[in-house]
This record gives structure tokens, C-alpha cells and sequence, in this order.
């Protein structure tokens, strides 16, 4: 396996710039997910560094060699497409083997690695199918096992999920968790998809408009969003952000509402400062229907517009401050539409960012 780095990668398509100057470094082995809303950039800076787009500025290093002007093939890397890429009349095993067929690997090589692939994705039964005759997910498992088999310094998969429905989806985060648990690879994937960052990455690199706005362990970005952008594309549902202003140690919010200015936050705010408020739907509760809050907390009541029951608990809608914020009842009952409520609000879980900035004040 290798490491690879990116120095300063930028990509142009004439005049408009797509890619700005990104740096990151993936270490030996480790599962990097880029992720992002449409057009941030991440599939464009796959494919940079599997060499299907030239690079316009920078530099891109795998393993111990500046690749840049390498193509695909000389790079040794195997990418995973959305659309799996595999020849319909071909069957699974000639479909896995065909790569190290066209170098001219002898056929006892092939043959064996080839029969190590299908074991590791469990697809042995299946060698002597058509991929007409395979579902959804047997056929992604055969565009992985094709890369599998040329052993490559690193594995990129370009949104390899995104075809499949919810449950196939759900099946084969876990197929691909144990795949790099098996074969220890480099692994970099792009996914739109946050719950497949989070389940799956060691690190996430979270990208908007071609800049990197954060990289860090899933925990990591959960729990300390670097702005607003971050708070509010990773979790579900989106963070909370409330607008105030910082006065005696409080966030003053709309219709005379306040809440205590969080302990980790006070040695960065001043009087009069214009902040938001970021709160998790996770760590407001009804009174009751929460976890226990051993930290320092605040109490309100609130309206509710909407519940959606969703078995073990229920995401409720209501109004805060004039906006309208979801919050999380545990040990849930039915809640009619209009129901007061109190709530509480955990502080040692709350966030506070520059109102002009919308950068993090921790």
C-alpha cells in the first residue's frame, strides 16, 4: 500500500477554477472519505489522482513518486465507478480477471487471484454468471473484487453506492468496512452521503466550492464543527443555529429568550459580540423524554408544530427564539400538533460561531 499527498492541487477548466489550492495528506492504509454537496470539487480531485483529469497546478505524490504526468495504468491505483463498468457478456470470473488478462499474467496467477477475490466478497457462487443474472449489490462486489485483484497501492471508489437502494446501501457500507479490514488498503472514497462518511471513514475530508473547510475522525467534526457549514452537513438532522448576541455572560436571542454563553466558549466572546447559537437536536429534550443532563443545562418552553414518531424516538419541530428547531424525544408518546412543552438544553453540548465569519469561537 502508500501514502498519498496532495500539494497545492488546483484544477481549471479555462477561466473557472474548480479545485483551489488543496493540501492533504492520506496516510499507508488509512480509509479517507471526501465528502460534500454536488460541485464542491470531490470527484474532480479523484480523478485527479487516478490521472483521469490533469492537474492545472500542484503537485500529487503516491507512494514515493510524483505521478502528475503518470497516466492511469502507471499509477497503480484501481478505482470503483457508481455504474460498476462491467462487460455484460462476460461472466463474474472472466469479468475479474480480464485486467490482469489484458497484462499477460499467466493463467494459474489469474486463476488464483481471481478465486482469493470472490472468497474475500463472497462471491465464489456467483464465478460462473453473467452480471445480467447478479443483483445491485453482487455487482458492485464483482467491481470491487476487479480491483482487488491487482493488488494496487491504493483503492478509489467514486460514489460506488449511490445507484442502490436504502437497505443495499446499508449492506454495503459494511461489506466495504470489512474489505479494507481484510486487505488493510489506502482507500480514498467521495460520497454526497454523510451517514456513509461517518460509518466508514478514518478520516473525513469535508469539502465546499473546491476549498477543504475541515478534515478530521468522524468524532471529530461531529463534535467540533470548524463553521457553520460543517454544523450543519454532517449529523442528521442538520444542527440548530440560532442568532444572538452576547450580553453578561449570556446569548440573548429573539423575544427576549437567553441562554447561558457555554463554559467552553467564554474566554472567546465579548460583550455585544453578534454570535450563533448551534444546539443539536440530540441535546434538546423534553423534560422527561431525555437523557439524564449531569452538566450545566437550560430550561425553556416551546411549542410544538410537527412530530415525526420514528419508533424509538420522535424528531419534534418546534418554535425557539422565532425560528422553528427540531429537538429529540426519547421514551416517546404521542404529541399532538400545538402541545406545549418544556425542554432542556444541554450547554456543555452547544456551539458558538462568529456571526460575520461563521467560524467556530471555541
Amino acid at each position: 500500500m502508500a501514502q498519498v499527498t496532495l500539494r497545492t492541487v488546483v484544477k481549471k477548466y479555462g477561466a473557472l477554477q474548480v479545485v483551489h489550492g488543496i493540501d492533504l495528506d492520506i496516510d499507508d492504509s488509512e480509509f479517507v472519505v471526501l465528502v460534500g454537496p454536488s460541485g464542491c470539487g470531490k470527484s474532480t480531485t479523484l480523478r485527479m489522482i487516478a490521472g483521469l483529469e490533469p492537474i492545472s497546478g500542484g503537485e500529487i505524490v503516491i507512494g514515493d513518486r510524483v505521478v502528475n504526468d503518470l497516466p492511469p495504468r502507471h499509477r497503480n491505483i484501481s478505482m470503483v465507478f457508481q455504474n460498476y463498468a462491467l462487460y455484460p457478456h462476460m461472466t463474474v470470473r472472466e469479468n475479474l480477471g480480464f485486467s490482469l488478462k489484458i497484462a499477460k499474467r499467466a493463467q494459474g496467477e489469474i486463476d488464483r487471484a481471481v478465486d482469493e477475490a470472490a472468497e474475500i466478497l463472497s462471491l465464489t457462487e456467483y464465478l460462473d454468471r453473467k452480471p445480467g443474472a447478479l443483483s445491485g449489490g453482487q455487482r458492485q462486489r464483482v467491481a470491487m473484487g476487479r480491483a482487488i485483484v491487482r493488488h494496487p497501492d491504493v483503492f478509489l471508489f467514486d460514489e460506488p453506492l449511490s445507484n442502490l437502494d436504502a437497505k443495499l446501501r446499508t449492506q454495503m457500507r459494511t461489506e466495504i468496512k470489512k474489505l479494507h479490514q481484510k486487505v488493510k488498503s489506502t482507500i480514498v472514497y467521495v460520497t454526497h452521503d454523510q451517514v456513509e462518511a461517518m460509518t466508514l471513514a478514518d478520516r473525513i475530508v469535508i469539502m465546499r466550492d473546491g476549498h477543504i473547510e475541515q478534515i478530521g475522525t468522524p468524532l471529530e467534526v461531529f463534535e467540533a464543527p470548524t463553521n457553520t457549514f460543517v454544523a450543519t452537513f454532517i449529523g442528521s438532522p442538520p444542527m440548530n443555529l440560532l442568532e444572538g448576541r452576547v450580553a453578561q455572560d449570556a446569548v440573548a436571542l429573539a423575544n427576549g429568550i437567553t441562554v447561558p454563553v457555554p463554559e467552553a466558549f467564554r474566554a472567546h466572546v465579548t460583550d455585544g459580540q453578534e454570535v450563533i447559537l448551534g444546539v443539536r437536536a440530540d441535546n434538546l429534550m423534553p423534560v422527561g423524554h431525555a437523557m439524564p443532563m449531569e452538566g450545566a443545562h437550560a430550561a425553556f418552553d416551546m411549542t410544538v408544530n410537527l412530530s415525526e414518531p420514528l419508533g424509538t424516538e420522535t424528531l419534534l419541530f418546534a418554535t425557539l427564539a422565532g425560528e422553528e428547531v427540531q429537538a429529540k424525544m426519547l421514551n416517546p408518546r404521542p404529541v399532538a400538533s400545538g402541545e406545549q412543552l418544556r425542554f432542556q438544553l444541554d450547554l456543555t453540548r452547544c456551539h458558538l460561531f462568529d456571526a460575520q465569519s461563521r467560524q467556530s469561537l471555541r
